[in-house]
């Protein structure tokens, strides 16, 4: 009976016997014994390092793993250990073996192994020299910097069958260094904890496939599948993710802010990657501290993969677990821990998120790795101090703020040169302008300017401190230089969606109300679960665009609307003919603001004044009167 087959995304090795026909032409007999036997032997190898030895081709053997690092940590011993058994052979048939090592999807069925990722592994395994190691670009992304591996970078192939050119690097063993030790593994209940020769190397390939798979079984969901019938939201086209809030599993609860600020940092670095679709934090955080199936995040948000873990901080070492999962499939794409010190936090860091850009096997701009793994500081008492200010931050209100200036002042204090740090306090200052939050505004947008300029002069390609510029010449009425800083923003980061929406008002300012609508929108679906003002943003847009029925739609979805909103809203229903409900509306917006006329709406600065004319007018028809009762003109 056929086996049920199975899709899955995984790291693939694919080796063969250079020359072996030359080989077999030499001594057929003895040729096939040693063929068979390298095999056997690196098969084994395979199985150490928790590799999966699927089966033999010939004179070609494909095996799976779960990490490129334990497949490339198998390559390099074995090849290491079959020169050394090489040279004790007599004559001149000595196998030697070319490996390939890719991340793709493949389908395992009648223990086979098929798939694209097969495929590429073998394209890369003619690459490569005899006793070599090649693996692709996505595969090396998520191998640990830490570990003892060098790479040649031999630039971009065109590979048969495969449309694009794949980045391709040669592996070897640093100079001086050993190769790392397998990982002691549990064996699932009917699998064999080691592999022993028994007989032929063909029984022996045929009991690694079988009992293998009995151990991997790929088919067997994790979790309970998500339905993308029942999604809340259309799946992107790209790939999309999910990062839930890590959980703290250490003693000390006050280092919620700790696990917090991962997270958000996660999510920000993962945001710079133009192939991904990545959730904002403002939705995510909604599950924070509940029980949630990763079903019910992925149909809540609309994505196909979920990243969870937790942080566990003790004194000067961290324990950090994380684990990515396909929510469709249920399967657990790829999980690890790592036990390191704390100052290695930001190491880890740029390890996670290679790991989900190689499991993802997104096609990746160099630029773009460059700023989402670099990071604004190495000091990591001033980065606590950091994530410390962003907590208070996120509590919100006039003392959270304040006490966030203090820890943002302090991160400086321990580095002068934290670029983010400068640009929080930008906004703050900002902030306190407008909100009136300190006693003497007058130098707070001069401060928050100096401050922003500093962000900008330490890291010009942080979207984060670009973005804060452009807050501030925004507020200093600076519309043209706020537009060039945002716009720059947007290309280092045109995902987050914050950004996306605090441009709108901007845009409708300058007549180019389509693009705002349409970055609301895109902000709308990057966080599901958005604060209520991203409605009134979107409906702003909307109405200045024209699109007044959708206007009146979204305005309507806001449940507690702030005032200002019915002033939006009845000029929306002016243009749809709903004048009896417009005026009811303004009624109801001059009981809470009775000074408030249409002289004033003319009085707002905006460059393109048509759109001032347009609301202007709709307003007059709703009943908003032209000037007070006591200064209207004889």
């Amino acid at each position: 009976m056929a086996e049920r087959s199975a899709r899955k995304l995984a790291v693939i090795l694919h080796a063969d016997v250079v020359g072996s026909t030359t080989l077999v032409h030499r001594n057929e007999t003895l040729a096939h014994e040693r063929i068979q036997d390298v095999f056997h032997r690196f098969s084994e190898t395979v199985t150490v390092y928790g590799g999966i030895a699927h089966e033999l081709r010939g004179d070609a053997l494909v095996a799976g793993f779960d990490r490129a690092s334990d497949a490339v940590a198998a390559s390099l011993a074995f090849q290491a250990e079959n020169t050394q058994f090489n040279s004790t052979l007599e004559g001149d048939i000595q196998p030697s073996l070319r490996i390939g090592i890719a991340m793709g999807e493949v389908v395992i069925a009648d223990n086979t192994v098929t798939g694209d990722g097969v495929v590429l592994a073998q394209r890369l395994e003619q690459l490569v020299v005899s006793g070599g190691v090649c693996i692709q670009d996505a595969a090396y992304q998520t191998v640990p910097k830490r570990l003892p591996f060098a790479y040649e970078n031999l630039g971009e192939r065109e590979l048969k069958g495969f449309e694009d050119p794949v980045r391709v690097y040669a592996a070897t063993l640093k100079p001086g260094s050993s190769i790392p030790s397998p990982e002691q593994r549990v064996a699932a209940a009917g699998t064999k904890p080691t592999w022993r020769a028994i007989g032929g190397a063909v029984v022996a390939a045929l009991i690694l496939v079988v009992g293998g798979l009995a151990w991997w079984q790929p088919w067997l969901p994790r979790e309970e599948p998500a339905s993308v019938e029942r999604m809340a939201f259309p799946l992107p086209d790209k790939p999309s993710i999910a990062v839930l809030p890590f959980t703290n599993l250490g003693d000390d609860l006050e280092q919620e802010y700790f696990a917090d600020g991962i997270t958000n940092d996660l999510i920000t670095d993962l945001s710079k990657f133009t192939n991904l679709v990545v959730i904002a934090s403002n939705s995510t955080f909604t599950y924070k501290g509940k029980p949630v199936k990763v079903q019910q995040v992925a149909e809540d948000l609309g994505v196909r993969y979920v990243l969870e873990g937790s942080i566990q901080r003790a004194g000067d070492t961290i324990r950090i677990n994380a684990q990515l999962i396909d929510a469709i499939s249920g399967h657990h794409i790829w999980a690890d821990r790592y036990d390191r010190k704390a100052d290695d936090l930001f190491a880890i860091q740029n390890e996670i998120i290679r790991t989900i850009v190689g499991s993802l096997n997104l096609q990746v701009k160099d630029t773009e790795n460059e700023r989402a793994l670099k990071k604004s500081t190495n000091d990591l008492e001033a980065y606590d101090y950091f994530q410390r200010g962003y907590a208070y931050l996120r509590a919100w209100g006039k003392e959270n703020t304040a006490k966030a200036k203090e820890m943002y002042e302090k991160a400086i204090e321990l580095d002068p040169q934290y670029a983010q740090a400068y640009a929080e306090l930008a906004f703050i200052n900002a902030r306190e302008w407008r909100y009136d939050w300190i006693e003497d505004t007058s130098e707070s947008l001069a401060l928050s300017l100096e401050h922003a300029r500093k962000s900008v002069a330490l890291d010009p390609n942080d979207y984060w401190n670009v973005w804060a510029l452009g807050h501030v010449y925004l507020a200093n009425g600076e519309s043209d230089k706020a537009l060039t800083a945002y716009e720059r923003a947007l290309v280092l980061n045109p995902h987050d969606p914050a950004l996306l929406m605090e441009m709108v008002e901007m845009l409708v300012s300058i007549g180019r109300a389509e693009q705002a609508v349409a970055q609301a929108k895109t902000a709308v679906r990057r966080n599901p679960r958005h604060p209520a003002w991203y409605l009134w943003n979107l409906g702003w847009a909307e109405y200045f665009a024209g699109q007044h029925e959708q206007a009146v739609t979204t305005l309507q979805k806001m449940t507690e609307p702030p005032n200002g909103v019915r002033r939006t809203l009845a000029a929306a229903l002016v243009r749809i003919g709903r004048i009896d409900e417009a005026r009811e509306m303004i009624k109801e917006y001059v009981k809470n603001e009775p000074d408030q006329t249409v002289a004033d709406v003319r009085k707002i600065k905006y460059k393109h004044r048509p759109y001032i004319d347009k609301w202007a007018g709709d307003l007059l028809e709703a009943g908003l009167p032209e000037h007070p009762p006591q200064a209207q003109p004889e």
